[in-house]
């Protein structure tokens, strides 16, 4: 077991988590670029694979306590997989509803965490459709991926790991943001351990870039559709708790390209021996790019950072094959 984990306490009657404490490594590759020590949470090695079964897991409990018998969820992979793994551990049985896009690589995973999987609709919002549906039946309960107070709740626990971790706030925190779940969480737990003067850098790519556009119209915004092949970050429109974080916290939102999101899941592999999905990328592009150098440029981001962490949010939506089609559809060698 990697330094800086624990064993999950997984049976609910105990009152344990399904997450486990993630390593926080220094990356000297990343360092190097960035001008300063970045930190990467390594949200992307657990059982469930991604951040999201720190929500997911403690949504589902609360849900069991009150008497759900089946779960429903719908997903662009990462939440569905968390569900599926939460029902498996909880004893219940999952319906996972996933866009018709989604990759086999994911639904043979789902069926392997023995969750019945649905296909519907185009892009997440549609296959939410569907699950709310679901969940009409008795017993049922929707799990929200990213829009629910104890989704923001179980993620606050990512940031008091890095308390423990590093005693002292970071300069900076970089995330990747979809429908805004993670943000939501971080931001909570940033006010909670007292750390509410860490600038949050949030990234999403072109095409799925829904907090952005919130941002700049001052009101959420619904995307015409989801073009960015980020489609973890697949949500039309932002969770409206994480347009208000802005009004709380210093939030730099940045938008990269799809390139810039590939380019930067190749780099890491190469750097530190992890793939992760492009939805992972954007925040890593934040380094990769020269956006942070950018922002400290500008005079929008102290010159001098202490240090830097990055959310390594991810892998589960790619594989070494995966990857290749992303590198040859952009056209990168």
């Amino acid at each position: 077991m990697a330094a800086g984990m624990e064993s999950p306490l997984a049976d609910c009657a105990q009152g344990g988590h399904f997450h486990v404490v993630t390593p926080l490594l220094e990356s000297r590759a990343l360092s190097q670029v960035a001008g300063t020590t970045v930190f990467l949470k390594c949200e992307n090695v657990r059982p469930a694979g991604s951040f999201r079964i720190r929500a997911i897991g403690h949504f589902c409990q609360e849900a069991v306590k009150s008497g759900c018998r089946h779960l429903v969820c719908s997903s662009g992979g990462n939440a569905g997989i968390a569900a599926a793994y939460a029902a498996r551990k909880l004893g219940i049985p999952a319906t996972i509803v996933l866009p018709e896009g989604t990759s086999p690589h994911v639904v043979r995973r789902l069926q392997g965490e023995g969750a019945e999987v649905q296909l519907a609709g185009k892009v997440w919002d549609e296959a939410s459709l569907k699950a709310q549906e679901l969940a009409k039946r008795d017993g049922w309960v929707n799990v929200p991926p990213f829009d629910h107070p104890l989704i923001w709740e179980g993620h606050a626990s990512l940031v008091r790991e890095l308390k423990a971790a590093l005693g002292t706030p970071p300069g900076a925190l970089v995330l990747a943001v979809g429908g805004g779940g993670l943000l939501a969480g971080v931001a909570a737990g940033l006010i909670e351990v007292g750390w509410q003067h860490v600038p949050i850098i949030t990234a999403e790519t072109q095409g799925a870039h829904c907090f952005n556009a919130a941002i700049k119209a001052g009101k959420l915004v619904t995307l015409p559709d989801i073009t960015s092949v980020a489609k973890s970050l697949g949500a039309k429109t932002v969770a409206r708790r994480a347009l208000e974080c802005t009004k709380e916290l210093e939030i730099f939102s940045e938008v990269v390209d799809d390139a810039q999101a590939v380019s930067a899941v190749q780099k890491f592999l190469d750097d530190e021996r992890m793939l992760v999905e492009p939805a992972c990328g954007a925040a890593l592009a934040v380094i990769y790019s020269g956006l942070l150098g950018r922002l400290q440029a500008e005079g929008r981001l102290n010159p001098s950072l202490a240090s830097v962490v990055v959310i390594v949010c991810g892998g589960n939506n790619i594989n070494s094959q995966g990857l290749q089609a992303l590198k040859t559809q952009l056209g990168q060698s």
